[in-house]
């Protein structure tokens, strides 16, 4: 009897070995046709330098639509489509600019942008003297002093956190709500330091929101050199600026996210997603917000289909449209899943930049995150270590919402992420090829395991 166990879990052993080493082949077939053969850098090139920003309404949007559908079909996609969906239509309007007066007579122009969703001045100037708060108590407890007052937010990225989306994610409310908070006490405008850990003194845009009880004031982000400076001078003595922004909604119009798929051979009808958004800030060229999710999203679909991957489930492949000020396009993809009573089982999203990939996030049960933790070995070759518990990113959060459905977004290296991350320095010379590719193999490989294994 002992004999008969001890063959059995020989044999066990041994199938998992030679599935194991099964799927390492064609994983290192994956990586193989990407690192030679891959479109990812190219479409990259072409959609930052061509094309360039990509901002929800904007004719970039709309290029960018046809040349995703485009390349879509090109990439071998066994259909393709484009998904109607509204979608918000704010404009900059003009050249955002702030000159700060102290000493009496000196000047000094600030380098600042104008947040996406706000209102501008009017196309006056907003002049006024400025206060400095640390964070939301401050205001608080400065609140009888804030009438007719600049609110300028100067909270920092705290620089203790490793991981920096977790700066991000403790900061980014100023940026946020600040505005309508300040516009309570009757401020007449805000500048919030830049979302940033960088050295530069590029402003960095991103959505913020109005409360309907307060007035909408404008708002806008300051570089961090000059975030420092007006710190230092509010040490010493009074700063006035006169802040001028143009920014204004136009109707909300048609934007698509685009789709191609991959049809099942076994469970046509059950779908694994993989995207990244398309929508970027008009500020550069959105090359690491999310230019790289998108073409890593086509590269993925190019590789299987060039290795002749049929997969058991359908794949799509989709690039969302207006998850930066909206989420409309994440938003129709579930709804439009749910009234045609879809079953998605699987969902996952590039949007964390185009950097050396470090891990996955997983939303699922303690189960499925054990089961994805065994590929581990799978992944280390080309760079991820670890499968932490998580979420995936904002356009596939719809779907988890609505059916429950498991997500993961890729995780790469965080550090330079928010160097660039929404303002003007975000373009394709700061895009590493092969970072962008290995993101691309790990990606694909994730997809292979779960079309293959299930969840």
């Amino acid at each position: 009897m002992r004999k008969l166990i001890m063959l059995a879990v020989l044999f066990f052993i041994s199938v998992n070995l030679l599935a194991q080493n099964e799927d390492s082949v064609f994983i290192r077939s994956i990586a193989n046709e990407i690192l030679i053969n891959g479109k990812a850098y190219d479409n990259l090139h072409y959609l930052t330098k061509k094309i360039g920003g990509r901002l929800s309404g904007s004719p970039g949007m709309v290029n960018a639509e046809k040349w995703g559908l485009k390349t879509m079909q090109e990439s071998g996609a066994d259909k393709a489509w484009l998904q109607e969906c509204m979608v918000p239509h704010w404009v900059r309007g003009g050249k955002d600019e702030a000159e700060a007066k102290y000493n009496g007579t000196a000047k000094k122009t600030l380098h600042v942008t104008a947040l996406g969703n706000s209102i501008g001045t009017g196309g006056k100037e907003v002049k006024a003297n400025v206060i400095e708060v640390k964070n939301f108590d401050d205001l608080e407890a400065k609140k009888d002093e804030l009438k007719d007052k600049i609110v300028f937010y100067n909270y920092h990225f705290n620089p203790t956190f490793i991981q920096t989306f977790w700066s991000y994610g403790d900061a980014v409310r100023y940026r946020e709500f600040g505005a309508s908070r300040a516009a309570k006490y009757g401020a007449v405008a805000v500048i919030v330091r830049s979302m940033t850990h960088s050295t530069d003194n590029f402003p960095h845009t991103g959505a913020m929101e109005y409360d309907s009880v307060y007035p909408k004031i404008p708002a806008a982000a300051i570089g961090l050199q000059d975030a420092d400076w007006l710190n230092d001078q509010l040490q010493k003595t009074s700063v006035k600026i006169s802040l001028t922004t143009f920014a204004h909604f136009l109707p909300d119009t048609i934007g698509h996210n685009v789709i191609g798929e991959l049809t099942g051979s076994e469970f046509p009808d059950e779908f694994i997603t993989i995207g990244g958004h398309l929508d970027s800030w008009d500020l550069a060229e959105g090359a690491h917000d999310d230019g790289t999710g998108v073409t890593q999203t086509i590269e993925i679909l190019r590789a299987f289909k060039s290795l002749g991957y049929k997969p058991k489930h359908s794949i799509r492949f989709v690039l969302f449209m207006n998850e930066e000020n909206g989420l409309r396009g994440g938003t129709k993809y579930a709804e439009e899943a749910k009234a045609k009573n879809e079953k998605h089982i699987f969902a996952m999203e590039s949007d964390a930049g185009g950097f050396t990939p470090r891990g996955f996030s997983f939303g699922g049960s303690a189960a499925q995150l054990e089961k994805v933790r065994n590929w581990t070995s799978l992944l280390l070759p080309y760079g991820v270590y670890q499968i932490t518990r998580g979420g995936g990113g904002a356009d596939i959060s719809p779907l988890s919402k609505t059916f429950g459905t498991p997500v993961s977004e890729l995780n790469p290296d965080s550090q330079r992420y928010f160097d660039y991350h929404h303002a003007a320095n975000d373009v394709f010379e700061n895009v590493n090829k092969r970072e962008l590719n290995l993101g691309a193999i790990n990606m694909a490989a994730f997809i292979y395991l779960v079309d293959k294994y299930g969840l």
